[in-house]
């Protein structure tokens, strides 16, 4: 007879809290009253889709800065490898400049639509 393991923390099944879903839901407060999650306009789903899109855009940007950075440092003299920096920098660059016009190219649209 060959024993098996018990699987691993990361792999096992979260405990429900006693009371089963019904007291899971009661726990969170938006939902205790019967209200529903939901964003109070469309204005409010725009404004929080900028948000992440802004913050996307900022971390790629970061991710490119810091791969040119090193990619100039490590190139040692080598003409390619510069030119691959060159043209993370400028990915880096790109993705701050939409960015920081992310919010202005969706008010500009808001305004456009009516909203």
């Amino acid at each position: 007879m060959r024993l098996i393991p018990p699987p691993p923390a990361w792999r096992r099944r979260p405990r429900r809290p006693p009371g089963g879903r019904a007291a899971a839901l009661a726990a969170v407060p938006g939902l205790a009253a019967g209200h529903l999650l939901a964003a109070a306009s469309v204005s409010q789903v725009i404004t929080n889709i900028t948000v992440w899109i802004v913050g996307i855009l900022a971390g790629l940007a970061t991710l490119f800065l810091t791969l040119g950075g090193l990619r100039y440092l490590m190139a040692g003299g080598d003409p390619a490898q510069v030119e691959r920096a060159k043209i993370s920098l400028r990915s880096a660059a790109i993705g701050y400049g939409l960015a920081i016009l992310a919010p202005v190219i969706v008010t500009i649209l808001r305004s456009l639509v009516g909203g």
